[in-house]
């Protein structure tokens, strides 16, 4: 409730507080940016954080409190897990360090690691939108044949 009501707030602030007076120019355009941007962006990289280390942690616990019962269980576990970490290297390497081309932008952030690191991210959404599909496709076929 903490971190959804400062959520609520950083998002409020960002939203409500107003543009900065003077804008970018972008292409010829003026680009209006809000004066909060900072934060806002402040407050998601805490809460992607937050998500990977509560999700560390879970999965750790899981495995730990799996094996103490059922050991069969929990290596299923721990291969579901080593498959995930295959995926996040492989589309890791699936990734282009070049520079990504930008509008406007000059900065040194569209290339090497964060390019990459853009390319890997891109690469497991598409593989867990997939992945996602075909168990739900699954699923109704196995319902149907099942009956």
């Amino acid at each position: 409730l903490v971190l959804m009501l400062l959520g609520v707030v950083v998002g409020a602030v960002f939203f409500l507080l107003g543009n900065e007076a003077e804008g970018y120019e972008v292409a010829g355009d003026i680009l209006s940016v809000p004066k909060a941007t900072n934060l806002f962006l402040a407050w998601n990289y805490i809460l992607f954080g937050l998500a990977i280390l509560s999700t560390l942690v879970f999965v750790c616990a899981g495995f730990v409190s799996t094996f103490n019962a059922d050991k069969k269980k929990a290596i299923t576990l721990l291969s579901v897990i080593i498959g995930f970490v295959l995926l996040f290297v492989v589309c890791w390497f699936l990734g282009s360090p070049e520079k990504i081309h930008i509008v406007g932008y000059d900065g040194t952030d569209n290339e090497g690691f964060w390019a990459q690191l853009s390319d890997m991210m891109i690469f497991i959404t598409y593989v867990l939108l997939a992945g996602t599909i075909g168990t739900l496709v699954w699923g109704v076929v196995y319902t149907k044949l099942k009956k």
